[in-house]
């Protein structure tokens, strides 16, 4: 990874905020000197004139991809808020509904190293672009796609996916490259605030959609109509700033090295902080993911049990409990979000541990509520939406950047009566594993805390160059996290 004048690692794939709560610092090679590692030098290094961007244009760039982020997640998530209308048009099964997002996501994790490794060695501006046309275009021709063909439909989502992989990967990025401490902080929050906030007008906007025109086909053919405004807001207003421009653009780094990305994928996982906090964000995607895409639909049987609607046999099915999901996700989400960050900053005065345990905390509580939403949605839905609202705010004290994996009910329905009360149990019973996942993540974050001072503690003697510091693991912790994450 080069070092050289205005190149600063920070662009890699979606672990970035995990990342945060592991180490701050510049990245350094063994020694504690930016860059001494690997093989393959810089060109000869000479002074380079600093860059700057005044106040008001870095503000108008976050703007712009604060809008392209709701977009973007409003795209992951138009399908949820339209799944029985969808898969009454294909006639696709709970088990091949769930195959939809498990091709979006695949792709786009398969495909987020990828544009990180291109997003820190080449123009990142030119590679958000090119993901933007990639999910609009995909989007837009689903929605002419007949239902003979369910398979291009599979695949539309595959390429959604790979475009939303390279947002979300380098994005974050260049907002890191654009402020610097507590500006960065502050932006990095709002920027996070979109991603429930668009989820949740995903949903609405599907909902929305569906039943002014009673097609939803036209969701699809909207949103690339608000992605154009975006891509040509990307283009005019949003800067590509050198790595590391907001705070190391005076600095100048004579034969700097550059490391691989297997050296860097290793110096990552010697530190133990990056990977507690690692899996506890993977864990926290695994529900999100999970309820994000089934939840509409399991309050939508739910209320189907409690005789209060009718079963959705017909293309137009009533999206009342996707608007309704929507809605609360849009605002748990931000109040998570701000309550989460506020939280951390008061805390983080008298405990420097404060992110990871208030991500052990918020997701130790968030358990038992979602569980008991699960448990009480036969009995009372009124309850049930009350814990289900009280998990989700929960949740978004930890907005990252999710990778969504899914689950699905059919395995559990085999061998039990074809009937709605069925359909509901077994998805009743498929949502309570992740209950289990989600106290586990806050598990994850606990032993991240054990290890974060110390973790912290040895990045900044690298990033000094404290003599006598012999430990090497943390110098690339920050290559491909730093930029995206919150200053710890």
């Amino acid at each position: 990874m080069c070092l050289c004048p205005g190149s600063h690692p920070g662009s890699g794939a979606q672990a970035g905020e995990a990342g945060a709560m592991s180490a701050e610092g510049w990245d350094t090679g063994p020694g504690g000197h930016p860059g001494a590692s690997g093989a393959g030098p810089c060109p000869p290094g000479t002074a380079s004139a600093p860059w700057s961007l005044p106040h008001w244009r870095a503000c108008l760039a976050a703007a712009v991809l604060c809008y392209i982020n709701l977009l973007n997640y409003m795209n992951w998530f138009i399908v949820a808020g339209m799944l029985l209308d969808i898969q009454n048009f294909f006639q696709i099964s709970d088990s091949n509904a769930g195959l939809l997002q498990t091709v979006f996501i695949c792709s786009l994790l398969l495909s987020a190293p990828v544009f990180g490794y291109l997003g820190d060695r080449h123009g990142r501006k030119a590679t958000l672009s090119v993901g933007i046309l990639l999910w609009s275009g995909a989007g837009l021709s689903s929605s002419f796609i007949s239902p003979q063909h369910p398979w291009l439909f599979f695949l539309s989502r595959g390429v959604v996916g790979i475009g939303s992989a390279s947002y979300s990967t380098i994005a974050p990025t260049v907002l890191g490259d654009l402020f610097v401490r507590d500006q960065r902080t502050r932006v990095l929050a709002i920027f996070y605030i979109f991603i429930p906030v668009g989820s949740g007008l995903g949903y609405v906007l599907g909902s929305a959609v569906l039943q002014l025109t009673g097609n939803w086909h036209w969701a699809f053919r909207v949103l690339p109509c608000l992605e154009a405004v975006a891509l040509i807001l990307l283009i005019a207003l949003v800067p590509d700033p050198p790595r590391g421009a907001a705070e190391k653009q005076e600095e100048v780094a004579m034969g700097a090295l550059r490391s691989s990305w297997c050296e860097d994928v290793r110096y990552l996982g010697r530190n133990w902080s990056f990977v507690w906090s690692t899996l506890g964000v993977t864990a926290i995607a695994f529900v999100t993911g999970a309820l994000g895409f089934w939840a509409p639909k399991f309050l939508f049987e739910a209320r189907v049990v409690h005789g209060l609607q009718l079963p959705c046999l017909q293309d137009l099915c009533n999206e009342q409990d996707s608007l309704i999901f929507g809605i609360l996700t849009v605002v748990t989400g931000i109040i998570g979000v701000v309550l989460g960050a506020e939280a951390s900053r008061r805390y983080k005065k008298v405990n420097p541990r404060a992110e990871s345990l208030i991500c052990a905390y918020s997701l130790l509580i968030a358990a038992p509520c979602l569980y008991l939403a699960l448990i009480l949605a036969p009995v009372t839905l009124l309850a049930s939406y009350v814990f289900l609202a009280l998990g989700e705010l929960l949740l978004s004290c930890n907005w990252a950047v999710v990778a969504d994996i899914l689950l699905v009910s059919s395995t559990l329905r085999a061998g039990r009566p074809d009937s709605y009360l069925q359909s509901f149990l077994s998805l009743q019973q498929s949502f309570l594993g992740c209950t289990f996942v989600i106290a586990l993540a806050g598990g994850c974050f606990l032993l991240t805390a054990l290890r974060l001072e110390r973790d912290q503690a040895r990045a900044r003697q690298l990033d000094t160059g404290t003599p006598g510091s012999k430990d090497t693991e943390s110098q690339a912790l920050l290559s491909g996290t730093g930029a995206a994450a919150k200053d710890p």
